[in-house]
């Protein structure tokens, strides 16, 4: 037996061969049996980019005002620990632990909390019965990683001021509930045989899941995720289903596979899925070149000696003798020729299934003074500043090829990386990164996801201390990044609002969501074309108008056992997943489904679609605005609701139907807005495709 899961749901994770399994799975009283599995995982300025503050000054309107900064609300977090000495973790005036508190620390003697940081627990018996002991060193919530503190930080880290990173001052650093008390739930390991890379184990997430819940918490963040499967079948699925029933918010990251179309991760409809986009702040560097010509990438603050010119050499011109050019192009493992790279400023190509930091690290293995990383055309202008072992600058395609070309000019080039600046208000922002991951949702097409998108490149927070060198903050991209933006709003929105529930928590964020960027257009994506549903979701987190949007588009725990039905389950495996008695409805479909957004794949001739709208805000009237998707006319009736008072509930349907003008079966897309002519617009994106 590796764990017993009877705190909040019945179950245990076992060592058991696939004939035993099998015999299990056939028992009367057993729901399900899935395969333990390891699972990947996936500020200063961002804060005041999703105008939570103006220039470090907080408004009276703003939510972080509303919510007194997320105080008392208590925030979990899956991922790879905590470095409890971090000040983004100090409890300096904190009052008492809230009393519905449960939770605590293990080993705190290694791991102390305090006020602020009010839990610590590692899980890694899956983790061990699949990979062998861990060191028992290791046996605590401590973060060697750096990931899980980064995280956590993001989502409630408390206030810290004059934050620096490599000599460049970055400002105060803070979390998205600054105030909230936190909790780190160790469950992911580094791996052999190099233990460099950590991986996340199923049976370890589920007992996080359940510790967690028991301990009191409000909101969990995952920052993880595993390819989508049938729910069923998905530990994460069924985890956080337990967590939303008992009314915790759930929060995933989208997945880093973008912009691959049906790449999201985390796809279960109730948790909220998270994408990432930009910020309006760069860390602009130039490559100048003894041309004279000056080539903008993105950099971090890791400046290489202003010794004059440094030789440039083209990797592939730099390849060991036992490797190939095109190992040697993408900077492989091994495949650069220290005698032809030392003290030489070397230029990499982007991909090859390699990832960018480990091409930092053949670079620094060779003996490179700087590293200019240049995008081949798949990658185009999708560049991102971050940190490698040697000085490093990260190029367009475009620029790539001016760069090539001078290398092929002369014989000796020669050049120079600048000092990495901070630049803000930079335009057009927010854009959809181009790493995260994209709809349309492999398991439920008609539901949408991801469902938002947060601040998810070149994001500042604390991290471990250990390895060396010591960074108490770095910068990071990822939809992992992204994730706690919205954990941290979840958790002002709770604290302003603990009657509303978890979906009702997520259809303010998505109906408030902003698709326009700071040049006043429709956000983009990395093609430089407007960015759809399928990257951006409703669109990014706008936690002002989340805290008042008017109507939301709520769900019951029956309304998801109701979804759950649609996916062929019988009456039996539903009440073992869920805990409780539940006859299916003998009619029910699917695209009635109570979600924020509206989604109907294979439309065939008319089809209707039903929502309900619970208000949350004052009496109103609202009339409805619809955007088509091209080639679908769409029809809504009643076309205006009125509610007279609070908690009131309107229904209306949405009928669609191909007007004869579309070709192909292409995804199209649309937007249905309910606005009282004044605050409130409740839009919900509409996303069809034809038979």
């Amino acid at each position: 037996m590796i764990y017993s899961y009877n705190k909040q749901f019945n179950g245990f994770a076992a060592l058991l061969d696939e004939e035993d399994a099998a015999k299990l799975a056939e028992h009367p009283d057993v729901a399900l049996v899935i395969q333990n599995k390891g699972i990947k995982l996936h500020t200063t300025h961002s804060w005041d980019f999703l105008q939570l503050e103006n220039n470090g000054v907080v408004g009276l309107y703003s939510l972080w005002t509303r919510a007194k900064f997320g105080e008392n609300i208590i925030i979990a977090n899956l991922d790879t620990g905590v470095w409890p000495e971090s000040k983004s973790f100090s409890d300096n005036g904190y009052g008492p632990i809230p009393t519905k508190w449960k939770g605590g620390c293990h080993n705190e003697t290694l791991v102390p909390c305090n006020n602020k940081l009010i839990g610590a627990k590692y899980l890694n018996k899956g983790h061990e019965a699949l990979l062998g002991k861990t060191d028992p060193s290791m046996n605590n919530a401590r973060d060697h990683k750096g990931h899980g503190t980064h995280t956590l930080s993001t989502a409630g880290g408390n206030f810290v001021s004059g934050v620096n990173f490599s000599g460049v001052r970055m400002g105060t650093a803070k979390g998205g509930s600054p105030r909230a008390r936190v909790a780190a739930y160790k469950v992911c390991w580094p791996i052999p045989p190099t233990f460099l890379k950590y991986e996340c184990n199923a049976a370890d997430i589920v007992k996080g899941f359940e510790t967690a819940i028991y301990d009191g918490v409000d909101v969990i963040s995952a920052s993880l995720g595993a390819p989508p499967t049938d729910y069923m079948n998905d530990a994460l699925a069924i985890a956080s289903f337990h967590a939303v029933k008992r009314g915790v918010t759930v929060v995933f990251s989208a997945g880093n596979d973008g912009p691959s179309p049906g790449s999201v991760f985390n796809v279960a409809p109730w948790v909220i899925t998270v994408g990432a986009s930009t910020t309006d702040r760069d860390f602009q560097s130039f490559v100048h070149l003894a041309s004279g010509l000056d080539l903008k990438g993105l950099s971090m603050p890791n400046p290489i000696p202003r010794n004059g010119l440094y030789p440039l050499v083209n990797a592939a011109n730099a390849k060991a003798e036992n490797a190939t050019s095109m190992d040697a192009m993408f900077c492989a493992q091994g495949a650069l020729d220290p005698e032809k790279v030392q003290g030489k400023i070397l230029v990499c190509l982007r991909g090859g299934n390699i990832e960018r930091a480990d091409k930092g690290a053949e670079a620094a293995r060779a003996g490179a003074a700087g590293m200019i990383l240049c995008n081949d055309k798949a990658y185009g202008d999708d560049i991102t500043a971050e940190l490698q072992l040697l000085p490093a600058i990260h190029i367009t395609y475009a620029d790539g090829l001016r760069l090539y070309a001078y290398l092929n000019s002369t014989n000796k080039p020669m050049g120079y990386i600048t000092h990495p600046e901070a630049a803000i208000h930079m335009k057009p922002a927010p854009k959809v990164a181009q790493f995260s991951s994209r709809g349309p949702n492999s398991i439920t097409p008609e539901i949408l996801k991801p469902d938002i998108t947060a601040p998810g490149v070149n994001i500042i927070a604390a991290y471990s201390e250990d390895p060396k060198p010591v960074l108490p903050y770095n910068i990071d991209s990822g939809t992992s990044m992204a994730c706690p933006h919205v954990a941290g709003v979840v958790g002002l929105l709770k604290r302003v609002h603990p009657d509303w529930s978890p979906s009702a928590i997520k259809s303010a964020i998505m109906t408030t969501a902003n698709i326009i960027d700071n040049s006043g257009n429709p956000m983009i994506d990395e093609t430089k074309h407007e960015a759809s549903p399928f990257s951006r979701g409703a669109g990014v987190i706008d936690p002002n108008r989340a805290m008042d949007p008017g109507l939301v588009y709520d769900l019951t725990v029956n309304d998801y056992l109701d979804f759950l039905c649609t996916r062929g389950y019988n009456k039996t495996i539903i009440q073992k997943f869920s805990g409780q008695p539940y006859e299916c409805p003998k009619n029910y479909n699917i695209l009635d489904f109570n979600y924020p957004s509206i989604t109907v794949p294979k439309l065939n001739g008319t089809v209707t679609v039903t929502r309900r709208l619970t208000n949350v805000g004052l009496p109103g009237t609202y009339t409805v605005g619809v955007k088509s998707p091209a080639g679908i006319s769409v029809d809504v009736k009643p076309n205006i609701l009125a509610f007279g008072k609070n908690g009131e509930v309107q229904k209306f349907e949405l009928t669609m139907k191909a007007d004869g003008t579309r070709v192909g079966r292409d995804y199209v897309f649309g937007e249905l807005t309910w606005s009282n002519g004044n605050h409130y617009h409740v839009k919900s994106p509409i996303v069809v495709s034809m038979a």
